[in-house]
């Protein structure tokens, strides 16, 4: 199970579970016993770090009543979830196995839901179906597992575990992409993007796997396991960095080792520098702490490890959201990978989430997805006035002249109509809030704003600064009362873009 997840040195443990119908006999080590252990045994972790003495405060600690998703009759274990919030709507990918989706081996799953606490269900509250399966012939031929999904303009970009089905090839990583997150196309004629590196042989056969991808600042970041990187640990743990402005990491590979990121020639390249001794861990970015997170599993639930943008320092002191778990967990994120912002407290809080397997089920796997969290408060985020605007990205406000101000993109447009705000925004604040005074306003949507709609690029608002900035809610276009005008797309292409609205 879990992409042949022989981990930490259980293989003799696991090799019971494999008279399961396409299993290849592994499940990770938190999933052995009570997981009351500390991931990947008592040792330090590869690349010690000192935290800086800054103990962040939190509030609100939170659990499900129940299991939130499961896939739907003979699916025998769910795990390795990615969760995206996204807008009104919360979307779930996680390993699991159905009889009748060949071949026999993991698959991967999808549901949504309006609240995290479920029940999260395909599409039309249907059974969550399987989207991505083995691709017989290939290296992920039987088994595909452990999904991280990310959107970048508009392209959802899946990361997952691949294997063939014999544990001596090792895990390695494919990438497929996709429009609307449940068809997908697996990229580069469905090769590996991520093989193991091979620095060094142990005896657990995993190989790389258990990804974990972020988008910031235009780098694609992927943190991942690989079982025969120089710096794991004894048993394999340990948690590696690659970045690229390639979404395929097919050129302009950088890696993360001691003395920071350096280009590489592959992904292959040595495996240096590992960031937590652990295994199936999550990485996002907090905007508002101006930090990345880690979240992996230790003694009494999940430990989320800060480091600062350069993973050279560590920024805070971890934090523990406690509660039963079984197998890695899955943060709650934005669609870029960037931890959620609080809808009523944008400056101030930071929640965090994570959905997580509780149990070990009768199939002798991981199971029983639910999901636990707490928030970080004390934050102060909007004192720095450019931090605010990312922060801030995607809520609309009062402005000073009973219109609304929209910040998108790093920038101000001013909205007449509160509905039309509403239609455009994640999330609308009664209040205005002080920071937003020091910007000025980039454009303004007016009530009747010309808007032009071109095949197979959308519906978009022509505001008064000359830019076309596209609508993703065609909605907003009728409750700002403008009428469409068709073009071509040659057309649309001679107005500069603005940013995407909504």
């Amino acid at each position: 199970m879990g992409g042949r997840r022989v981990l930490g040195g259980v293989l003799a443990a696991v090799l019971a579970v494999s008279a399961l119908a396409g299993c290849t006999g592994s499940v990770p080590p938190q999933a052995e016993g009570a997981g009351r252990g500390v991931i990947g045994g008592a040792q330090p972790e590869p690349t010690p770090v000192t935290p800086d003495d800054v103990q962040l405060k939190t509030d609100s600690p939170r659990e499900s009543a129940a299991v939130v998703a499961a896939g739907g009759p003979g699916a025998p274990y769910n795990y390795g979830p990615t969760v995206m919030a996204d807008g009104a709507t919360n979307r779930m990918w996680w390993c699991s196995q159905y009889p009748g989706s060949p071949p026999p081996g993991d698959d991967i799953l999808y549901a949504e839901s309006a609240s995290l606490d479920g029940p999260f269900t395909g599409p039309g509250g249907a059974v969550p179906p399987a989207v991505l399966s083995g691709n017989p012939g290939q290296f992920d031929g039987v088994h595909a597992c452990d999904p991280s999904v990310i959107r970048v303009n508009g392209t959802y970009y899946q990361y997952y575990t691949g294997a063939a089905g014999d544990h001596a090839l090792g895990n390695s990583i494919g990438l497929a992409t996709s429009t609307d997150g449940i068809t997908w196309q697996r990229t580069g004629g469905g090769r590996p993007i991520v093989d193991p590196a091979h620095d060094t042989h142990r005896e657990n056969l995993y190989g790389a796997g258990q990804p974990a991808a972020v988008y910031l600042d235009g780098w694609f970041y992927l943190m991942f396991t690989d079982t025969t990187g120089l710096a794991a640990g004894w048993n394999g743990a340990g948690q590696f960095v690659l970045r690229s402005k390639d979404p395929a990491f097919a050129s302009g590979v950088e890696a993360l080792g001691e003395a920071g990121f350096a280009a590489v020639a592959s992904t292959a390249a040595p495996r240096t520098k590992s960031l937590v001794d652990a295994f199936s861990a999550d990485l996002m970015w907090i905007d508002a702490l101006n930090a990345w997170a880690i979240a992996h599993e230790t003694a009494d639930g999940t430990t989320i490890t800060f480091w600062d943008r350069d993973f050279v320092r560590s920024p805070y002191q971890p934090l523990l959201i406690p509660g039963v778990w079984r197998e890695g967990p899955g943060l709650v994120r934005r669609p870029d990978g960037h931890a959620p912002v609080s809808a009523k407290d944008p400056c101030g809080r930071v929640p965090v989430d994570v959905v997580r397997a509780t149990v070990t089920g009768e199939a002798g796997a991981p199971t029983d997805l639910r999901r636990f969290g707490l928030d970080i408060i004390g934050v102060n985020a909007c004192a720095d006035p450019q931090l605010a605007l990312t922060v801030l990205d995607g809520f609309a406000m009062p402005s000073p002249v009973r219109t609304m101000d929209l910040v998108v993109s790093g920038q101000v447009v001013r909205i007449d109509r509160r509905s039309v705000a509403q239609e455009l925004a994640g999330h609308v604040l009664d209040t205005r809030l002080d920071v937003l005074n020091q910007f000025p306003v980039a454009a303004r949507l007016e009530s009747g704003t010309r808007a032009l709609k071109a095949t197979g690029l959308g519906v978009g608002f022509l505001l008064d600064d000359g830019r076309l900035y596209p609508v993703r809610r065609a909605d907003a276009v009728t409750a700002n009362g403008s009428s469409i005008e068709d073009v071509t797309p040659a057309q649309w292409r001679t107005y500069p873009a603005g940013p995407v609205l909504g």
